[in-house]
């Protein structure tokens, strides 16, 4: 069928808005239309040319939201009609990672994925004139419509709006789910959360969620202040704004009763630099502290810190999709929304159509946007 999307042509340059052929699904895969799609940070970060893992060309995207239009042979768990979330991290049920119940890292088409195609090796996308098309993270969402195989599916209630829960693809899932799933927050904790952008207001609403007392955010544009309030925030710390080292201000900032070391029982990197997520690790309580890394680094980045701070019980941990089995998890969070126990529309702050979708990576660019949508 002919489609149109938004093609990542070559690294560094903008979008390409053209039609382009699309197969129809294999067995174990399902045709989606697409009805709306985030704009992420890691869309960009593949774009600009840094991502490791790029190939172009391309349809990026995968932060979506849909209905099921055909399915291949062999699939069961969907139905033409039904609505759902793309996963960029599927969840078989099968594979040895699944399996044993420790993480949301399914490995069964990890290699497929990573050179953008399906399961079978090759791509569904062509141009017009027939040259392959290389698809995204395995949804490729900057299309109208797209393939995917089964697993990477959700199914979520027909009533949930596409232009609000397709956030939940990415963004929301990630940040509510490092609180939920990795760091296990619990009642009357305390945290800092580094980096206020749409991943660390997810981490707010979570830590908000989990019960969290103190949720100290740390940003250096003081613009995002009201927004991080509005969602749990506590307390601000602009890192321009602090005299001498940040970690020692932290840690004095977060003592409290009878507690005269400070640090937080949980921090959150929402950042991606490296030098941040050694100051959250060091700003976490001593004997138990436990530091979230969530931000993806640049290529070849690496993390330091003295051994001395793992030695006296510091622990620091890593998530991907906020720990999240899609097709498990996805589909509660869904309910969560519509049910008013977390908030997606204030962080909707743009709404496109696709022929717009490069100046919602201007917005993101020059800071004025939480997460730009684009409606099909």
């Amino acid at each position: 069928m002919r489609t149109r999307a938004a093609v990542a042509t070559a690294a560094g340059k903008p979008l390409e808005i053209m039609d382009v052929n699309l197969d129809g699904p294999k067995a174990g895969e399902v045709m989606v239309e697409l009805k709306a799609t985030g704009i992420c940070h890691t869309d960009e970060f593949t774009l600009s040319g840094a991502d490791p893992e790029g190939l172009f060309p391309a349809i990026l995207g995968h932060e979506g939201a849909g209905v099921v239009v055909e399915v291949g042979e062999g699939v069961k768990s969907l139905k033409k009609g039904d609505h759902v979330i793309p996963l960029y991290t599927p969840e078989c049920r099968e594979c040895y990672s699944c399996q044993s119940g420790k993480t949301n890292l399914c490995t069964s088409i990890r290699a497929t994925q990573g050179q953008g195609v399906m399961p079978d090796g090759t791509s569904r996308f062509t141009t017009t004139d027939g040259d392959p098309i290389l698809h995204y993270m395995g949804c490729s969402t900057f299309s109208n419509h797209t393939v995917m195989p089964e697993i990477a599916l959700a199914k979520i209630r027909d009533d949930a709006p596409f232009d609000k829960v397709c956030y939940i693809g990415c963004g929301v899932t990630t940040g509510i789910g490092a609180v939920i799933n990795t760091a296990k927050v619990e009642i009357g904790s305390t945290a800092i959360v580094f980096g206020l952008g749409g991943i660390g207001l997810n981490v707010i609403q979570g830590l908000r969620l989990a019960g969290a007392d103190m949720i100290i955010g740390v940003d250096v544009n003081p613009g995002k202040k009201a927004m991080a309030e509005h969602f749990g925030m506590t307390h601000f710390v602009n890192p321009k704004e602090v005299e001498g080292d940040l970690v020692p201000y932290l840690t004095n900032l977060t003592k409290r009763r009878n507690d005269h070391i400070g640090g937080a029982d949980y921090t959150f990197d929402a950042t991606g630099n490296v030098q941040v997520m050694r100051a959250a690790l060091e700003s976490a309580h001593r004997g138990w502290g436990k530091s979230v890394i969530i931000g993806v680094a640049p290529a070849g980045a690496e993390i330091a810190t003295r051994p001395f701070q793992l030695v006296t019980g510091r622990q620091w941990l890593g998530t991907a999709f906020g720990g999240a089995k899609g097709r498990t998890d996805v589909p509660k969070i869904v309910d969560w929304y519509m049910d008013g126990k977390i908030e997606i529309d204030p962080m909707i702050t743009h709404t496109l159509k696709l022929d717009d979708i490069n100046e919602g990576f201007d917005l993101m660019h020059a800071g004025k946007s939480i997460r730009s949508v684009v409606v099909y």
